[in-house]
């Protein structure tokens, strides 16, 4: 997956499910821009407040992004990339140091594709109010559309730790990337 900035912004007019959708691909996009370029030590990079990693944020991001569009969309197995591999123990923050680089923004990117797949098929099947599989235990599910706004809200509190990280790293400061970005991590 490339990101560029055609995909910015969300609609200035459309359908609810396409502001939600293009608001979290907002998020996405900043965060990528903000994660992009980077090698291990980037990767690995610790403000003196925190154990937080742009490394460990991609890592995490990912798994947030298929936990959500399976286990939690439709009941489906999360996939073989996660089974066994990350336990509460070793989260996905730590172990991503012992990642290389071009393998965590794989990791993410391709989560993040999966994920949007995943959603826009449920969306055009059954709408934002339809039930996932997410049960509060009593019987009540949680709709499409809380899913979504979940991920949203796990994206807005991370793309601001990874502007104070990025900062820190080589100064690259910023609410939107530049009219002409485009990734370039993986290198291939």
């Amino acid at each position: 997956m490339t990101y560029n900035t055609r995909d910015w912004q969300p609609p200035l007019a459309g359908t609810e499910a396409d502001h939600l959708l293009g608001s979290l691909n907002r998020l996405r996009m900043t965060f990528r821009w903000k994660a992009d370029d980077l090698d291990s030590d980037g990767l690995n990079h610790r403000i003196s407040s925190s154990e937080l990693t742009i490394g460990g944020l991609l890592k995490h991001l990912a798994r947030v992004e298929d936990e959500a569009s399976t286990v939690r969309l439709d009941g489906s197995p999360i996939g073989e990339l996660w089974e066994g591999k990350v336990s509460d123990d070793d989260p996905e923050f730590t172990t991503a140091a012992d990642d290389e680089p071009d393998e965590l923004y794989r990791l993410y990117d391709g989560a993040v594709a999966r994920a949007q797949a995943r959603f826009n098929a449920a969306i055009t099947a059954g709408g934002l109010d339809q039930d996932s599989a997410l049960s509060a235990g009593d019987g009540r599910y949680a709709s499409v559309r809380r899913l979504l706004f979940d991920v949203l809200e796990e994206y807005g509190r991370h793309v601001g730790h990874a502007d104070l990280l990025r900062e820190s790293i080589d100064g690259r400061v910023g609410e939107d990337p530049p009219g002409d970005w485009s990734s370039v991590s993986p290198r291939n």
